[in-house]
């Protein structure tokens, strides 16, 4: 598990060099959706609504302090059981495929603008949520999910590459470009030491659209078919294919050299390899200079939920500044919250990988709905992880 560690800065582990577009947007909200039915519920240990017996929460791995849940369980008496996934798409195929009995769940920005055509999430309204009043504007209203009418801003961060420091290869700088997933002269360096991509679709196609200059976000079939080919050619050199646990079983152990990386999970190996002598880290963390994602987690009702009042109590649990940064000290993903702030740890707060500084954030982009070329990127990843 992850542990929130009370540790120095590393502004010399981090490199923050990024360029790109700003935010896109997603569709207009599909149809009104609503509760599967009302809570079946025992008596809530405050004064507030009826709450179920339990509370079924899927979530990715590692991504909420145990003692938030536990705090939630014990205060409300609600027995939570927790699920986890690897991917968007892996939530998606497993809601799409009829799966019942989740009530809580935490899909990124594109993938709640899909769910939202496709009916799966509930509708919810912000105004019956007291802690919504504690999110950053900036988070909120967002063009996947106009007024919040589905879902509330959990974590977001962004997705660069995590790298050994004491490694050979980067003795004369940081892998700050998207090279140093395709390039072959550059793979030759160090894919004997290991190299992991994250195994999740648009997060790695989106790699290889930057790196020949393309959108994220294209919907062009011959982009995504040279972003294929791309990654095809450099696929030998890749150890791992590993967006789930990748930072305890590979980073920190030093199993690889290099490793796509969402900045939670690189901060993670950074901080809990660091020497407490020489304050220095065996990891480091840059944002390549073609562009990186942005990205905006989110918690969320399916329609399917039959404690649709209990999830409702829970988001609204989550949002409480303390609450909130308890999740942000567990995971070192940057909080939307801006109420939650106070209660950070000074280290993360201050870190410019995790909270990265405006004329870096500006640059980076969201992944966006790109409506039937999913279909698309479908193929491009079967023929991906079929090779």
């Amino acid at each position: 598990m992850k542990k929130a560690l009370l540790l120095a800065v590393l502004l010399s582990a981090l490199v923050l060099a990024a360029c790109g577009g700003g935010p896109g947007g997603g569709p207009a909200a599909g149809p009104a959706s609503a509760p599967a039915q009302a809570d079946t519920a025992s008596e809530s240990a405050s004064d507030g609504p009826q709450l179920a017996d339990q509370l079924s929460v899927y979530n990715w791995t590692d991504y909420i302090a145990d003692e938030v849940l536990i705090k939630y369980e014990e205060q409300f008496g609600v027995d939570i059981i927790y699920d986890t996934y690897a991917s968007n798409e892996d939530l998606l195929a497993k809601l799409s495929a009829g799966a019942t009995g989740y009530d809580v769940i935490f899909p990124s920005d594109y993938m709640v603008s899909q769910m939202i055509e496709l009916g799966l999430l509930a509708e919810i309204d912000v105004t019956q949520l007291s802690n919504f009043a504690n999110i950053d504007p900036a988070f909120a209203n967002a063009p996947f999910d106009p007024g919040n009418a589905h879902c509330v801003p959990y974590q977001w961060g962004t997705t660069g590459i995590a790298y050994k420091l004491d490694d050979p290869a980067f003795a004369d700088g940081a892998p700050d470009s998207w090279a140093y997933l395709y390039d072959i002269a550059l793979l030759e360096q160090y894919a004997d030491r290991g190299i992991n991509v994250l195994n999740d679709q648009r997060e790695l196609i989106a790699t290889a659209l930057f790196y020949l200059g393309y959108s994220p976000n294209t919907q062009d079939r011959a982009q995504l078919e040279e972003a294929r080919d791309l990654i095809l050619q450099a696929k030998p050199y890749w150890k791992t294919f590993n967006s789930e646990d990748y930072d305890d079983s590979l980073l920190i152990p030093g199993e690889v050299a290099l490793s796509h990386s969402w900045n939670g999970d690189a901060a993670n190996a950074i901080w809990n390899t660091m020497d407490d002598a020489t304050g220095q880290s065996e990891w480091g963390y840059a944002i390549p200079e073609e562009g990186a994602v942005k990205y905006l987690d989110n918690i969320c009702i399916p329609v399917s939920s039959e404690r649709y009042e209990t999830a409702l109590h829970f988001m609204n649990f989550l949002m409480e500044p303390e609450n909130a940064a308890a999740i942000t000290n567990f995971t070192y993903y940057p909080s939307p919250n801006l109420a939650a702030r106070e209660f950070i740890v000074e280290e993360i707060l201050n870190d410019p990988g995790i909270f990265p500084p405006e004329d870096v954030a500006a640059k980076l982009q969201w992944l966006t709905d790109v409506g039937d070329a999913v279909f698309t990127y479908d193929e491009m990843w079967t023929a991906i992880k079929g090779q």
